[in-house]
């Protein structure tokens, strides 16, 4: 049920293989108002199969269905590419003209894009020195929805443009590049679907505008999804180092699942209500759980001392969000293994949202920081 009469509004619809979540926003004098919200939960044992025509359209079909149970007002959507299915990296080239710095990071760009340059959109922004000032923007920059040639993909130029200081004798380069056939499936998705895409994003820009804003504090943010955990350094609200890795909610279900001998759905509720709790009857859940999240702490490690090396500014805090998140205690677990302030993120704090709403939206707020992220790109 919307929330609000119908106004000029942007979908934000964040799709992966287990669900779609569909957030409306409008702009209420330059801050972002929830109109209204929508998922769909795939069941817990579903099995997708990403390339598959018949998987398309049955996504377009819940992507339409969730928009209908919404009665969204929009048919204009942003969407993200998938974090595992985008190369980011930051090169440092020297000071050059305009037309020699296009040449020099396309060059740059074969030599770190583990796939073909000619398969890929590419797109490159010049990194501030000093601490950036946004100019909001929020426009298209004249590309054309739906057109593949012309569709930006990335955060960066929609976030705002970024004023810069060129370093004397170098310039870093934010470079991003993402696949032309995905590119081109998401805009079938959302043709099947009925809805105009506007712009495809990223996921790391897209939690940096929901979770961070304009902060300019550096802070490593991991996205515990149902499949996959990401994980995100960022700086000044730019991403300097991205990672992820194929272990998610669904990976600690199974692993109480076997050791419980209880069915899928048991284990999902076994895993949110005692979560990293000790001293429980179900102890063994803490110990299982602790197990599975073990890789996720080596990678997020290994980020941190990688990130470390660079030389740049130490985090400051971590910031948690994914479903899995909000397993219970898993903040404070994970403080006192990395010796850091860790938050769970409030994706909703730069949102205007009806008071009597709010223990329904803080419930399932973590789910929706990319989908929010996304529909506040034309916003904020």
């Amino acid at each position: 049920m919307a929330l609000f009469s119908a106004a000029t509004s942007y979908l934000g619809v964040d799709v992966d293989s287990h669900s779609v979540k569909i957030v409306e926003l409008k702009n209420d004098r330059g801050r972002p108002r929830l109109l209204t919200y929508g998922y769909f939960d795939h069941p817990l044992d579903y099995q997708s199969k990403d390339d598959s025509e018949q998987d398309l359209r049955m996504t377009a079909g819940l992507i339409r269905e969730t928009v209908r149970k919404a009665k969204v007002g929009s048919r204009v959507a942003i969407s993200a590419l998938p974090a595992f299915s985008v190369f980011s990296s930051v090169i440092t080239l020297p000071e050059l003209s305009a037309k020699e710095l296009a040449a020099a990071v396309r060059w740059e760009a074969k030599k770190v894009i583990p796939l073909p340059i000619d398969e890929m959109n590419l797109h490159w922004d010049i990194l501030p020195t000093d601490a950036p000032v946004a100019v909001a923007d929020g426009k298209a920059s004249g590309h054309t929805p739906n057109d593949p040639e012309k569709l930006s993909f990335n955060g960066m130029r929609f976030f705002g443009k970024m004023v810069h200081r060129k370093q004397a004798g170098n310039t870093r380069v934010l470079l991003t590049a993402a696949p032309k056939a995905l590119v081109r499936r998401y805009l079938t998705l959302f043709r099947e679907a009925g809805l105009t895409l506007l712009a495809l994003d990223t996921e790391s820009f897209s939690l940096v505008r929901s979770l961070i804003g304009s902060d300019p504090a550096t802070v490593m943010l991991v996205d515990m999804d149902f499949t996959v955990t990401n994980i995100m350094i960022a700086q000044n609200g730019v991403p300097y180092l991205n990672r992820s890795i194929n272990v998610g909610g669904l990976t600690i279900t199974r692993g109480i699942a076997t050791a419980l001998n209880v069915s899928l759905d048991r284990a999902e509720q076994l895993k949110y209500d005692i979560g990293m709790q000790q001293g429980t009857a179900a102890g063994s859940i803490p110990t299982t759980i602790v197990q599975a999240l073990a890789p996720v702490v080596d990678e997020i490690r290994y980020s941190l001392n990688l990130y470390r090396s660079q030389g740049r500014p130490p985090i400051e805090r971590v910031i948690l969000t994914g479903g899995s998140s909000l397993l219970a205690n898993l903040p404070q677990y994970l403080g006192n293994l990395l010796q850091l302030r860790v938050f769970l993120g409030d994706p909703w704090a730069r949102v205007i949202c009806p008071e009597e709403l709010k223990p329904a939206l803080d419930e399932i707020g973590p789910r929706f920081s990319v989908a929010i992220g996304l529909g506040m790109k034309e916003i904020s």
